[in-house]
């Protein structure tokens, strides 16, 4: 039988996965999803492409109502993506199976929380590809959009990063840089173009707020430009605030490459 400090550490070890999906419910009981008739644009039609990455044992279409927020008029032609993570053993979770797009050592995570570098790269070779995809597809590369919460804003980071081309953006909720800064000679000049949203709670206990803060230096000595946000009171989850910021963030980045 698990001793009460064994119990307390398995209690912590699924931390990450619940507060992603308590995150996610929130948003569909409080956002339902409208009629696909009235958001789901011809995709023949897109001019943009905005990519979703979950977190750690969610899915992607329980991330779907995050499109709901987009009601301005220059997303009526916007294609979106929300993938899901495949099933893979996790070390911070005790090696259990779960949906996650790559390894995590440990939470909670921190600002010197170990790399699980091979891994994210090969989930970065899986984003890639559906980039690609909507590229041949005849969108333009300045219109499509990586975002991502938690490991999937992690991922997020990564994708934008190590993509040959100039994207619209790539926006990270609540993630952390998942390598090493030997990485950065590996980024394309292309990629550095690449504006980057980054959003973190400052009362994040699952991902530590000091591993977003990690990341705008990072990206500095990488050579990119980071718009840091912090949010007073948000834990390990995302607001409508923040949604709403993301919005507004593409619609300007959107006009501005169109």
């Amino acid at each position: 039988m698990a001793t009460a400090s064994v119990r307390q550490q398995l209690t912590k070890s699924i931390a990450l996965s619940a507060a992603t999906l308590a995150a996610t419910i929130l948003l569909v009981l409080f956002h339902p999803p409208r009629s696909s008739s009235s958001t789901t644009p011809d995709p023949m039609a897109a001019r943009s492409f905005i990519l979703w990455l979950h977190g750690l044992g969610d899915s992607g279409p329980a991330n779907e109502p995050i499109k709901n927020f987009f009601t301005s008029p220059e997303f009526k032609r916007t294609s979106w993506s929300f993938p899901s993570a495949p099933n893979n053993p996790v070390t911070c979770n005790y090696g259990a199976v779960m949906p996650s797009w790559f390894d995590i050592h440990e939470i909670p995570v921190t600002a010197d929380t170990p790399k699980a570098e091979s891994s994210v790269l090969e989930a970065v070779q899986s984003v890639h590809a559906k980039i690609d995809k909507a590229v041949d597809g005849g969108i333009s590369p300045n219109n499509i959009f990586v975002c991502g919460f938690s490991q999937g804003g992690a991922l997020t980071l990564a994708s934008v990063l190590l993509y040959p081309k100039t994207l619209g953006g790539g926006a990270v909720f609540s993630g952390w840089v998942p390598f090493n800064s030997t990485i950065i000679d590996r980024i394309h000049p292309d990629a550095k173009r690449t504006p980057i949203l980054w959003s973190h709670g400052i009362d994040d206990i699952t991902v530590l707020f000091e591993a977003g803060q990690a990341g705008p230096p990072f990206l500095e000595r990488a050579g990119l430009s980071c718009e840091f946000k912090a949010y007073p009171g948000l834990g390990h989850s995302i607001s409508t605030e923040e949604l709403k910021q993301l919005e507004s963030w593409i619609k300007n980045r959107l006009q501005s490459s169109s």
